[in-house]
């Protein structure tokens, strides 16, 4: 294959633009300077290696706190290209940081290599799973996790041919999916000294837009009853599956009754195991979100009210385990503006006709429509600020103590939601790979500039420090709990 067909910078369509799903998107027009593709050479080079990273990561699927062998595999890489690399910091075993240069500024690139439990997936546009119940890599971190790695080579390279001072970080934070890894990391002060943090994620499509994110806490609340028989001595029992059910009628009567923007979820985890026996244990997970964190501390405290009276109410114990808690992501528009420059360098992904008709197969299994159509995963969205998505991050603790932005790139296809076995599926073909190459150029890229951007990184601090006010100080909402690193077994 020439490097005419395989290289996504060459034969782009330039300055098209139209009107998708509500968005202007535009297909790159922009060149990369012969400097800026030789900083990324090395990316392009090694783009199967990296892809074989990344499919190794999304074959273990290692779900939060027991990415044992992945974050392994990262570390071996970051080492044999010349990184120092601490192990287990912020006692979490499975966490890392990967240091190479000195001096300032400090750059960390942020890296994530959890799946998701329960949604195994081959590599195949129809619902296979590998392992029935097993895990998936359903937010695509694999790619997240090698991408990122890619990109922090990169850049270590550029400063070991320039001499340019300054120190690149990566950042191997595990447990994204529920178990506040970062949280931890901030928590311990390995930030401190960071000026600029960088991220990407996969999606479904290219962007650097900026935006925030929803706070989130969340709990395991447990309920301790008496077991009897059902049918002969009920009057000698004391059932904790109707705590549960107390607690979450309270909270479902709470719902009308918050402000708007409030999202909360429940999951009965465990509620007894035959239905002639009334349970003396069981279990339910919440998750309470707003896009500010006060709010959620305070819609929190009413969830546990409820429980202490659902406890009351059925003549059973509670008690209950704070599992996370995660600030909202702080948008920063000057390292946003910069990020947004660099991916409109590298451009979208382009897809063969073997991965076109894959993709229209994953398309056709939508419920409702894909709302993208094909063609789109080539194309860059205009650079904006949005407001609070539904989802959140633990890079919302990071982008409080240092700036931060990241960006998406087209990992699946277009219009796939996130923890759906098709994200599992595009992850583990070339169309993942080839997301994840555009996400490690374009983050190499902009880790580059900025090491000559003292301006850029000036006014991004300047940004950060209007949005938090002269009194902030960072207050971990999680508390001071350990790690939860049995909260997936």
């Amino acid at each position: 294959m020439s490097r005419s067909e395989r290289h996504p910078l060459v034969n782009r369509k330039i300055h098209r633009r139209r009107l998708l799903a509500g968005a202007f998107v535009v297909l790159c027009p922009l060149p990369l300077t012969a400097v800026q593709d030789a900083q990324i050479a090395g990316i392009e080079a090694r783009r199967d290696h990296y892809g074989s990273v990344a499919r190794q990561i999304w074959e273990w699927a290692e779900v939060g706190y027991q990415e044992e062998k992945s974050s392994e595999l990262l570390k071996g890489e970051l080492e044999a290209a010349g990184f120092s690399v601490e192990s287990g910091v912020a006692d979490m075993p499975t966490a890392f940081v990967a240091s190479y240069g000195s001096g300032s500024p400090v750059i960390g690139i942020l890296a994530e290599y959890d799946a998701l439990p329960g949604i195994s997936q081959d590599a195949v546009p129809v619902r296979s799973p590998i392992i029935i119940g097993g895990a998936g890599h359903a937010c695509g971190h694999h790619l997240f996790g090698a991408g990122s790695v890619a990109a922090a080579i990169a850049v270590k390279e550029w400063l070991e041919e320039t001499g340019h001072e300054g120190t690149i970080r990566l950042y191997g934070t595990p447990a994204e999916e529920g178990g506040a890894g970062k949280v931890y990391m901030v928590r311990e002060g390995l930030f401190d000294d960071v000026d600029v943090a960088l991220h990407w994620h996969p999606g479904a499509q290219n962007s650097a837009r900026v935006g925030r994110s929803l706070a989130n806490k969340s709990a395991k609340f447990r309920f301790r009853g008496y077991s009897a028989h059902a049918a002969g001595a009920p009057e000698r029992g004391r059932s904790a599956l109707d705590g549960v059910e107390a607690m979450n009628h309270m909270v479902n009567l709470m719902r009308e009754h918050v402000p708007q923007e409030t999202r909360i979820h429940y999951v009965i985890t465990q509620g007894g195991f035959a239905p002639n026996v009334v349970p003396d244990f069981a279990e339910v997970y919440y998750y309470v979100r707003h896009p500010d964190a006060p709010t959620v501390l305070r819609l929190f405290e009413r969830v546990a009210r409820a429980a202490e009276g659902a406890a009351m109410g059925t003549g059973t114990g509670m008690e209950y385990e704070v599992i996370h808690g995660l600030y909202d992501l702080v948008p920063n528009v000057a390292l946003g503006r910069v990020m947004d420059a660099n991916l409109r360098k590298v451009g979208g992904v382009e897809y063969t006709e073997a991965e076109r008709a894959f993709a229209q197969q994953i398309q056709d299994s939508f419920v409702g429509g894909s709302g993208r159509p094909l063609g789109s995963e080539a194309e860059i969205e205009d650079f904006g600020v949005d407001p609070a998505g539904g989802g959140s991050t633990d890079v919302g603790d990071v982008s409080w103590v240092v700036p931060t932005t990241g960006l998406s790139t087209a990992t699946w296809v277009p219009g796939t939601s996130a923890h759906s076995w098709q994200a599992v599926a595009a992850g583990g073909t070339d169309i993942g790979t080839k997301g994840m190459i555009v996400a490690a150029k374009t983050l190499a890229l902009t880790t580059i500039e900025l090491f000559q951007s003292p301006d850029v990184i000036a006014a991004a601090w300047e940004e950060l420090r209007a949005h938090r006010g002269a009194d902030f100080e960072y207050s971990a909402l999680l508390g001071d709990r350990p790690p939860p690193l049995d909260y997936r077994r």
